[in-house]
């Protein structure tokens, strides 16, 4: 295939969509392909722009007679602008709200009316946000407009399919670099940080919006360390950190809990941890628990929306939605067994390289590509 022109729009703020539009944006780039982002900042994990990695940021203007500053016109006009001047093949539209729906504004503005339109769907873009009857009618439209529709998970193919009334999307499931997330990035010294006097080490990783109940994540902790000395890492930031803070202090844990907020590093937190706990209560995927997975980490969580495709074969385990007892004892179970923990974290290792290697996906886009192009 020849190098192709790929512009990406996605979210910047930390969140699974917009973190795996930016590696795979990465992964394409190492293939050749010159990837142009168009968001509104720098992605979250695109930490360089390299020779064939471009950013072009969107701007709002505000103005007194419009309540709010209009993004997705904003976008539309900036993806234009970028689809004439790099002479752009693709838009990748990660989320169908906002950005497929301006790509199709800015298919027609430009002069490149060949320019082709693939959307990716992440989950709460067609299983929340776009069933509320305010965005239905243009989250079908942008959908069925799009040259190419690709979800991350069987389930959110199914949902979406039936929800919107349209063809079953192209499955691509989210992906891992297991080379950065890796159990050999593990460091006693980085664990004894956080996890003192041999106190098991557990973490939750989200952008804590109300759908991922990190309050959840807080009582079942609550659980685990009446049985078992251990502490808890919060990575993220969001609206429902606050809320999660106090519930902690009104516990007692405010000592045993760490709130780090956002962090690049990542994946150090990810190694140095005996548990990853997940509470969501709509995950169409769960990239956290698939970085977690390849760090050597398992996985528990709810059993909701697309987990059970990527939490399998030993990886972890997941309950029933909101039952916190049961899922605290299941970790304290995993917990106070060295051996089950240790197999448990080689068959989470396992999953992630052997199903949801980055090469595996990329090269599944690019195929994807193609067969876009040549219709």
């Amino acid at each position: 295939m020849k190098p192709l022109n790929i512009a990406i729009s996605c979210f910047a703020s930390i969140g699974g969509s917009g973190v795996v539009a930016t590696e795979l944006g990465k992964g394409l780039s190492k293939h050749g392909h010159n990837i142009h982002f168009v968001c509104a900042d720098i992605p979250y994990r695109l930490e360089d722009l390299t020779e064939n990695i471009y950013f072009h940021q969107v701007q709002t203007f505000p103005y007194p007679a419009i309540s709010t500053p209009q993004y997705d016109l904003a976008l539309a006009s900036r993806m234009a602008e970028v689809i004439d001047a790099e002479n752009i093949d693709i838009v990748h539209c990660h989320y169908a709200i906002p950005h497929a729906v301006s790509a199709f504004l800015a298919k027609q503005i430009t002069k490149k009316r060949d320019i082709k339109i693939v959307t990716t769907l992440h989950g709460t873009d067609t299983s929340l946000v776009g069933l509320h009857p305010c965005y239905y009618g243009i989250t079908k439209f942008a959908i069925e407009t799009a040259d190419g529709v690709t979800a991350v998970s069987k389930w959110l193919a199914e949902q979406s399919a039936n929800d919107f009334h349209i063809p079953y999307p192209t499955v691509i499931p989210n992906f891992v670099n297991t080379t950065r997330f890796s159990p050999q990035k593990y460091s006693t010294n980085y664990k004894q940080i956080f996890a003192k006097n041999d106190e098991k080490l557990l973490v939750h990783v989200s952008n804590m919006r109300p759908v991922k109940r990190i309050c959840d994540i807080i009582r079942i902790f609550n659980e685990i360390q009446k049985n078992i000395p251990a502490h808890l890492c919060m990575v993220g930031e969001g609206p429902d950190r606050k809320a999660a803070e106090e519930l902690a202090y009104n516990l007692n844990l405010s000592e045993k809990i760490s709130f780090l907020g956002a962090t690049l590093k990542i994946e150090n937190i990810y190694a140095a941890a005996d548990i990853f706990i997940l509470a969501s209560e709509q995950e169409s995927f769960g990239l956290a628990a698939l970085e977690a997975m390849s760090s050597g980490t398992p996985v528990y969580a709810y059993d909701i929306g697309g987990l059970n495709e990527v939490i399998r074969n030993g990886s972890g385990e997941l309950s029933p939605f909101k039952d916190i007892s049961l899922m605290a004892n299941k970790i304290i179970k995993i917990l106070s067994d060295d051996n089950k923990l240790l197999k448990a974290k080689e068959a989470a290792r396992k999953v992630a390289i052997d199903i949801y290697d980055e090469d595996i996906s990329i090269k599944r886009y690019l195929d994807y590509y193609q067969s876009i192009m040549e219709k």
